[in-house]
């Protein structure tokens, strides 16, 4: 079965940072690019950002580049994420998710398939 599972979630105070790890089983993640995507409370899901099998990035939210930093760890099949500078404004539900394009990053932050179950971030004090 062809499936991702994100990690890495959690509480995390405003400023702080984090590491969201998306973890692939049935197909091998290096061969297709990888999409994380977060859905806010009352609001519907956004893309956030795709990396693509050669590590070209895909930003959907140009508003948080310099903040996040995306990467491949092919050996154990993974896709991170990782958070910096957190305010409340990105406490959502985080989801990693594969690309119908294959290894190239879609325009659209819908083109995906399978999807993770999701990571809950919170940013409070």
């Amino acid at each position: 079965q062809e499936q991702l599972v994100e990690s890495g979630g959690g509480l995390v105070q405003p400023g702080g940072s984090l590491k969201l790890t998306c973890t692939a089983s049935g197909f091998t993640s290096s061969y297709y690019a990888i999409g994380w995507h977060r859905q806010a409370p009352g609001k519907e899901r956004e893309g956030v950002a795709c990396i693509g099998s050669y590590e070209d990035i895909k930003w959907y939210d140009d508003s948080l580049k310099g903040r996040l930093v995306l990467s491949r760890d092919n050996a154990k099949n993974t896709v991170s994420l990782e958070l910096f500078n957190l305010s409340g404004e990105d406490t959502a539900v985080y989801f990693c998710a594969r690309s119908r394009s294959g290894p190239a990053c879609p325009l659209s932050a819908n083109w995906y398939e399978p999807w993770g179950q999701g990571t809950q971030v919170t940013v409070s004090s």
